[in-house]
């Protein structure tokens, strides 16, 4: 078995993954944290949860007969980017090249998996990333791979959290690693207090209603008036608990990581522009066909253009620059009334005579209730601008 481990961390070292252990297949032990969490309601939209919530307790629900989980560690970009300029909006560092990473990862793991089954004959192997239902962060303390921080992410004293987990579950019962059983936040409270929506109920407790990450990916309705200013200039995701992280600061790790990046990218090269410097604007020029051809293979797609397209507009409200107006005149128009919502409310932010008349010019022959509130609302904060 330890040949066999020595094989898999050399494979996996090959396949770019930085750190690899393995954990028994047991019942878990927060699983009634879970239950609590959604139970008071901070799972949000994410029905998923509650839909298959007894898979939770332990790992055979994701693979019958598992007996070992081997949990990998894989990089992305943790390089400082500068604050978009106007039009432009920040995109979370995972999203890296641009490519979704379950595509980028799950090749790597059947070439593992397969690994495994060459050394045993018969045995079972499922590899994973983050689409079934398992506590993969608890298993990673289990397997020695890190600590839970106060922001709910993994932390790992030599990589920070700059990375994503992902799991290989196998029948084959292979030498358990030491779990991590200390943490190493202290009293640093960087992450909660950094927080622009306050997400964080208590250490360790993540509200995502309230979170920029899930209000700009997995929420697909309309984002709370009062959380909107917080969104900043998030386009997609949100980095912010991670880049005031203590553990994220050390220049010998992100020296480590980019190094493993820069082999990844040199393996997968791309082409086209960076998806992270997309201008907003071009958002609204593409239709349902166009956004699925552009974006069907990024991260982006998980939001969906009507998703994509109400964030871009409370990107711009928050940036409230004239050179907005023209996009948003457009999503005042979209087909989708998410968009339009969105729209009305950013032009009502930016104000000035051209935002005002377009609000009015709208609000004569829009239909939608919704909508038609968020433009009287608008067309008000306009108004109230030119007067003070």
């Amino acid at each position: 078995m330890n040949h066999l481990l020595r094989s898999l961390g050399q494979a996996a070292t090959d396949e770019g993954f930085m750190l690899t252990g393995v954990a028994p297949a047991v019942s878990s032990s927060g699983f009634s944290r879970l239950v609590d969490w959604i139970e008071c309601g901070y799972a949000g939209s994410m029905d998923y949860f509650a839909n298959r919530l007894s898979a939770y307790e332990h790992p055979r629900s994701v693979l019958d007969g598992v007996r070992s989980l081997v949990v990998l560690m894989y990089p992305y970009d943790a390089s400082s980017r500068s604050v978009p300029v106007s039009g432009h909006g920040r995109i979370a560092r995972y999203v890296g090249d641009g490519r979704d990473y379950h595509d980028v990862i799950h090749p790597k793991l059947r070439r593992l998996g397969k690994l495994i089954a060459s050394e045993h004959p018969g045995a079972t192997v499922r590899g994973i990333v983050d689409t079934a239902p398992l506590m993969e962060r608890e298993v990673a303390v289990t397997a020695g791979i890190g600590w839970q921080g106060k922001n709910t992410l993994l932390l790992n004293r030599h990589h920070g959290s700059y990375f994503l987990l992902a799991c290989l579950l196998t029948s084959v019962e292979l030498p358990t690693s030491e779990p991590h059983a200390s943490s190493h936040c202290g009293t640093c409270t960087a992450c909660l207090d950094a927080c622009p929506t306050q997400a964080f109920p208590r250490p360790g407790v993540l509200d995502a209603t309230r979170c920029v990450s899930y209000l700009t990916i997995e929420h697909d309705g309309p984002i709370a008036e009062d959380l909107r200013h917080g969104m900043g200039d998030w386009l997609f995701g949100c980095d912010v608990c991670q880049d005031v992280c203590p553990w994220n600061r050390k220049i010998s790790r992100r020296s480590m990581t980019l190094d493993r990046i820069t082999q990844s990218l040199a393996a997968h090269p791309t082409s086209g522009d960076s998806i992270h410097e997309l201008a907003i604007a071009s958002l609204f020029e593409l239709d349902d066909a166009e956004f699925r051809a552009r974006f069907r293979k990024t991260p982006f797609w998980r939001s969906r253009r009507r998703g994509m397209l109400r964030n871009a507009a409370i990107v711009l409200g928050n940036q409230r620059s004239k050179s907005g107006i023209p996009p948003l005149q457009q999503g005042l128009h979209d087909d989708e009334p998410l968009v339009r919502g969105a729209s009305a409310w950013a032009l009502g932010q930016i104000g000035g005579e051209l935002a005002t008349e377009s609000l009015r010019s709208r609000g004569e022959m829009e239909t939608d209730g919704d909508v038609a509130s968020e433009i009287i609302a608008a067309i008000s904060v306009a108004e109230s601008q030119q007067t003070s």
